[in-house]
């Protein structure tokens, strides 16, 4: 068993069942989404590297779990997101947003299909707020449950992530699909299997009962050495994400930045009604409006979230999110929000670092895709 070292406790922070482990792990601490949360363990580009090339354990345990149920379910939901969720099917994952009047991004989601209930998985900053607004949407015979607290998410990104996860579940993990999910055991203990991720890697998000996730961590941390495998934190998972073009709540999306704004038009399904589907349409008609692009700053500048972008002398947007790409050899990366004509692959802009004006390229999204 890990011996606790002491950390500075950020007052008004809660903790996941895996907070003392972490500590124990001698984890760097911060806040984020509420939570007193992980950034790395030994480095981020150790930790990138082994989920690039092995496995990357992540503590996802502070984000939201909402349960929904009832035969009118799929339907009410369907009617609050902007992509399908009516025709999931079962035991199928789905990438989700929720939109507000204005065709914002409310949050964006993964919705689970399990037998006989859809599991909502919502970002840890927004769980509060998803929380009163599914309430207040709430009719028929629709039943919700957050079951935050009573349960844990552990994710095992990387390459040899069925190799490593195989031998310890009941669970034949060849037979489930990409966004496709399954219920089981894993080193004996009940689990929802899923093969999900934000790193764009292949790999598995483990549900389970908080008070088994310390067990399992320690487990899982047993077979280590066999493929690679490195407990990695927030930090890596950031830069992951960011190289594999998926967005950041709070940085792509907002209440202000619409899914069509982020490139997410694949999830926007007009052909349906939901909240904020009459904005959208009428976006998607103009075609006018900023969207995200991604930039590859030319020199060693690092791009960061909120620097100005210019095109020749006039400003034209901002920074949404930045940082050295180990999977590019160390370019600095970054999206920004700029308008359409900006945003074209090719086009030149230069980004205001403390008044000075770097140049850089808009690139296509995402800076890296994997290896099928």
């Amino acid at each position: 068993m890990l011996e606790p070292r002491p950390v500075t406790v950020e007052i008004g922070a809660a903790r996941t069942p895996l907070y003392d482990i972490h500590v124990a792990l001698g984890a760097k601490m911060s806040p984020f989404g509420g939570f007193l949360m992980p950034i790395s363990y030994s480095s981020i580009i150790d930790e990138h590297r082994a989920v690039r090339t092995a496995v990357g354990m992540f503590d996802l345990s502070h984000m939201g779990q909402f349960v929904v149920r009832g035969d009118s379910a799929p339907e009410w939901l369907d009617s609050l997101a902007c992509n399908d969720v009516a025709t999931m099917r079962p035991l199928q994952a789905r990438y989700n947003i929720f939109t507000n009047d204005n065709g914002g991004a409310m949050d964006d989601t993964i919705i689970y299909r399990f037998a006989d209930y859809w599991l909502v998985v919502v970002n840890a900053s927004n769980a509060p707020k998803m929380w009163r607004a599914l309430n207040a949407a709430k009719r028929g015979d629709v039943t919700l449950d957050d079951r935050t607290q009573r349960s844990a998410l552990i994710a095992l990104q990387g390459p040899r992530s069925l190799e490593y996860l195989q031998p310890l579940t009941d669970v034949d993990l060849s037979g489930v699909k990409y966004y496709y999910a399954t219920t089981g055991s894993v080193a004996g203990m009940p689990a929802e299997i899923a093969r999900t991720g934000y790193t764009g890697e292949d790999g598995f998000e483990l549900f389970v009962a908080a008070e088994h996730a310390p067990a399992l961590w320690e487990r899982l941390m047993r077979d280590a050495a066999r493929v690679g495998l490195l407990p990695a934190g927030l930090g890596a998972r950031d830069v992951l994400r960011l190289e594999a073009g998926m967005p950041l709540y709070g940085h792509e999306l907002d209440e202000n930045i619409t899914p069509l704004q982020a490139g997410l038009d694949w999830a926007v399904k007009l052909g349906k009604k939901f909240r904020g589907r009459e904005a959208l349409a009428a976006q998607a008609q103009t075609k006018a409006f900023d969207r995200i692009a991604g930039f590859v700053m030319e020199g060693k500048a690092p791009a960061r979230a909120g620097y100005s972008v210019y095109a020749g002398e006039r400003r034209v947007g901002d920074v949404r999110s930045g940082s050295p790409s180990p999977s590019m050899g160390g370019k600095n990366i970054a999206t920004v929000l700029v308008p359409a004509q900006h945003a074209e692959p090719g086009s030149r802009l230069n980004v205001e670092i403390r008044g000075t004006r770097h140049g850089g390229v808009v690139v296509p999204l995402p800076f890296y895709k994997r290896k099928k």
